[in-house]
């Protein structure tokens, strides 16, 4: 039997990701994991595509944009407060954060992340501007 946790948003960031937004690592089952992703006011993320994972996103805060796309099909999507999305196996994506607030969303991973060297980085829609 899985032992239940419990873990508060942590006050810093643990890692960078590949994309170049903060993440605050939050708790994980033998199903999947969630993270807290941070992208600051008028920065533009590195596009990526992952290797063996599929996200969910839920924004909490913030305005901006994610560009999916999926071999022949290509979307942007409005995100603030409230929007919920799907990243799909292969699914190359990117996002932008607009105004004066942070973007900020919880992600659940499935299968769990896996660790350094699951995201790629591939050509996005925009010129990313994080480093």
């Amino acid at each position: 039997m899985t032992v239940f946790r419990t873990k508060r948003l942590p006050a810093e960031r643990d890692l960078v990701a590949t994309d170049g937004c903060d993440v605050r690592v939050l708790l994980g089952l033998v199903g999947g994991t969630m993270a807290h992703f941070h992208l600051l006011p008028g920065h533009t993320s590195t596009a990526v595509t992952h290797r063996t994972v599929e996200e969910i996103w839920f924004f909490l805060s913030g305005r901006g944009e994610m560009w999916l796309k999926q071999e022949a099909h290509e979307e942007v999507v409005p995100v603030e407060s409230g929007v919920c999305l799907t990243i799909p196996l292969g699914t190359h994506f990117q996002f932008r954060s607009l105004g004066d607030e942070a973007l900020a969303a919880l992600a659940i991973t499935m299968p769990p992340w896996p660790g350094e060297g699951e995201a790629v980085v591939v050509r996005g829609k925009w010129e990313p501007t994080v480093p």
